[in-house]
């Protein structure tokens, strides 16, 4: 019961702490009149990473690597299958496939190169250092491209900083809503670690499969909270972005960081078996995003039943 409350606890301050941090980056950033696309693209698309990033870097750094990557690869999976899949079947997602095919095929290719980089069971710091930069060329190629805010993934990442509303008014509450949630993700991260750790010890189950699993889930509540109420708004193309952008963070800069922070071991469950899980996640999406203009309630529907089919597995397993 203590480390169920452990783990209840840990959820609960990286959840709050992931929203206090976005609000309080959105409030620092329209002060000092930074642009919207760079809010929506860079505050809020990889802002509801946050509690993933910490988890992971505070696994890496304590050497338990099997989480730092399972809560990466669960992350990804679970924000296709189980997120998407969520949003698309309360509200259809309307879509437009020109704002998401260059984010799409950015997190493909970043699966694939996990994938490359995972065969000989090793991440090296200095692949990590690789990773890494790969992120910034894509942050900083993207901005060039659409600063002129005409193009539709340019209106797409505005729109993605404007779904986060009731911003702290004053330069002081920013400040202390800062304060406060890298303090939630750091104490939530610690206490989520030490209840997940114990439990699994005493039910004999890998690290591997907590961090695929109840870690990668519960550090995905803000991408969940931004993509449905972006999916309730009628905001398909940002709700489908929100998935696209955090994935995206998730492997080229959590990955990255935390392999610069210690050489990571990849378990060979993951090479074996999840990372393939999430290419076809991927791939799955792909089509959706190119073959068609809306991710409505049947497909949604096929990726909540991939996802039950993925834990389903992880059970037998």
């Amino acid at each position: 019961m203590v480390d169920l409350f452990f783990i209840v606890s840990g959820l609960a301050l990286l959840t709050a702490g992931g929203e206090a941090l976005i609000r309080g980056a959105l409030a620092i950033a329209k002060r000092f009149n930074i642009s919207a696309l760079i809010s929506g693209l860079i505050i809020v698309g990889f802002g509801t990473s946050a509690p993933e990033l910490v988890v992971s870097l505070d696994a890496a750094a304590s050497h338990q690597d099997e989480i730092a990557i399972g809560n990466v690869v669960g992350s990804n999976i679970g924000n296709i299958l189980l997120i998407l899949g969520m949003c698309a079947v309360i509200t259809p997602l309307t879509i437009s496939p020109l704002a998401l095919k260059r984010d799409a095929t950015v997190m493909l290719a970043s699966s694939i190169l996990f994938i490359w980089l995972a065969h000989n069971g090793a991440i090296s710091m200095v692949e990590g250092a690789v990773v890494l930069s790969m992120l910034l060329i894509y942050i900083v190629a993207t901005y060039h491209t659409e600063k002129s805010l005409q193009s539709a993934p340019a209106q797409m990442h505005v729109e993605e900083g404007k779904e986060i509303t009731q911003l702290p008014p004053s330069l002081w509450l920013t400040v202390s809503m800062l304060v406060i949630g890298l303090t939630f993700l750091i104490v939530g991260s610690k206490v989520l670690l030490l209840g997940v750790t114990n439990l699994a010890s005493l039910f004999g189950m890998s690290q591997s499969l907590v961090g695929l699993t109840i870690i990668a889930v519960g550090t995905s509540l803000p991408e969940l909270s931004v993509s449905l109420i972006a999916a309730i708004r009628k905001h398909g193309d940002v709700a489908v972005g929100n998935i696209l952008g955090s994935n995206i963070f998730n492997m080229l800069g959590i990955l990255g960081i935390s392999a610069m922070l210690n050489p990571l071991t990849v378990n060979q469950r993951v090479t074996d078996f999840d990372q393939w899980v999430l290419m076809a996640a991927s791939v799955v999406l792909l089509l959706f995003l190119y073959t068609g203009r809306k991710i409505g309630r049947v497909e949604g529907g096929i990726l909540l039943l991939g996802y039950v089919g993925y834990l389903a597995a992880n059970i037998v397993l």
